[in-house]
């Protein structure tokens, strides 16, 4: 699922194959974006900011415009690919939301859950807590902010991107294991300091692997602790993996727990 390590590692690949390089031509396969046209201009940078993704590009010239920044979120089916000019797509071209090419590269974005066009991202995404990659990533803040309301629940205050940005659902999970605390234990319960510090950790050290894993093992059946293995017996304690649903930020979410190593 893509969570900040996933964006993260996208934006990686695309500054690779587009930063620095000047668009021959745009293709925004959506209707509010169907006039469009940014060949021409520029590619200044591409950055994640928690789970969402800018590609910033440049005024084309005088008269033309001012810059503009290229804002997606994958929400839950979304991928950029970037490859060669000339190489197949590896998803059909119905699912093509958006397609950047330069005189090498080509960007295909593809089910993006939201794709738009921003003259000021940085005010727009003003909202969103701070950012767990961000190389100037504001720890205190990040406490303070989880740390607002007391009574909710750890396992949705995680998922609160107002509150801290990155955590998606298979994040919260390992992390509410890994600091041996049920999802439902009320915030001010929680020891916020250390459930921050594991945050960034475990998504630093997972923003540019190809397999995801908290467990440090990337073997296919042994990268998460409960996250999927409902059913399955912990791999600490050998009691059966609970799975529940939980009412986080914009509805209700599966979680995994073991109920013996979290209290």
């Amino acid at each position: 699922m893509p969570e900040g390590d996933t964006v993260y590692a996208a934006a990686a690949r695309l500054r690779a194959g587009l930063a620095g390089r000047v668009l021959e031509s745009s293709d925004f396969r959506i209707p509010s974006l169907a006039t469009a046209d940014l060949s021409g201009r520029e590619v200044l940078a591409v950055r994640s900011v928690g789970k969402h993704l800018l590609i910033d590009v440049a005024e084309s010239g005088p008269g033309v415009g001012d810059t503009l920044s290229i804002h997606s979120h994958l929400k839950m089916e979304g991928a950029w690919h970037v490859h060669p000019r000339g190489q197949r797509w590896r998803r059909p071209a119905y699912q093509a939301r958006a397609v950047l090419r330069t005189a090498d590269h080509e960007a295909v974005g593809f089910d993006l859950g939201v794709l738009e066009l921003l003259a000021d991202p940085d005010a727009a995404l003003a909202y969103l807590g701070p950012d767990l990659l961000a190389d100037d990533f504001d720890r205190e803040e990040a406490i303070r902010r989880l740390g607002s309301d007391l009574d909710a629940t750890i396992g949705a205050a995680l998922l609160d991107q107002r509150l801290i940005a990155g955590i998606g659902n298979v994040f919260r999970s390992e992390i509410c294991f890994l600091r041996r605390v049920l999802p439902t234990r009320p915030v001010g319960e929680v020891d916020l300091g250390p459930v921050v510090d594991l945050s960034r950790r475990l998504l630093w050290a997972n923003r540019l692997r190809s397999a995801r894993t908290t467990t440090g093992n990337t073997s296919p059946n042994a990268r998460m602790w409960v996250y999927g293995r409902h059913g399955r017996l912990c791999r600490r304690c050998a009691t059966p993996v609970k799975r529940g649903e939980l009412e986080s930020p914009g509805g209700e979410r599966s979680v995994y727990w073991c109920p013996r190593c979290q209290v």
